[in-house]
């Protein structure tokens, strides 16, 4: 028999996190367990945007790991790594344009997050389509920004 020990989650790389939580979402859509589906949907695309965020600090501006862990800590959330760290970092109008479409994904994905872990709304199949659906689109931008042709 085959030895199929999975990796720790710490020591998984981000796209690795990212796939094992989409795979996660998806149970839970199949499980028709819509709020929960919710708040993965959210929790990937911030890894999403910590892929993002690690590929022009740490890859692109040679920024040390620990410091790029802090400032994501900062940064607080989906929105806040958008905000604070992603989208002043590109100025030109093309990249500024993708960050604004990207930024009225990320606030629908994280309001409706926010109606489930902050207000304990349970949420119908439609609502998590909408989310899911949101969640892959922002995750595949933004993630293929940095991984030409990433897919979920």
């Amino acid at each position: 028999m085959e030895n199929t020990t999975r990796k720790l989650y710490s020591e998984r790389t981000d796209i690795e996190r990212l796939k094992s939580n989409w795979k996660k979402l998806q149970g839970f859509m199949h499980r028709n367990e819509w709020s929960a589906a919710i708040t993965r949907a959210a929790t990937a695309a911030e890894i999403a945007a910590n892929i993002a965020v690690r590929h022009e600090l740490q890859e692109q501006r040679q920024l040390e790991v620990s410091f790029v862990d802090h400032l994501l800590h900062w940064a607080n959330g989906l929105a806040g790594k958008l905000n604070k760290l992603l989208r002043p970092l590109h100025t030109t109008n093309a990249r500024q344009k993708i960050f604004k479409s990207l930024q009225k994904k990320a606030q629908k994905i994280n309001d409706q997050r926010n109606l489930v872990v902050h207000s304990g709304n349970f949420m119908n199949q439609k609502e998590a389509e909408e989310v899911v659906s949101l969640a892959k689109k922002f995750i595949e931008k933004i993630v293929g920004i940095y991984h030409v042709g990433f897919k979920l």
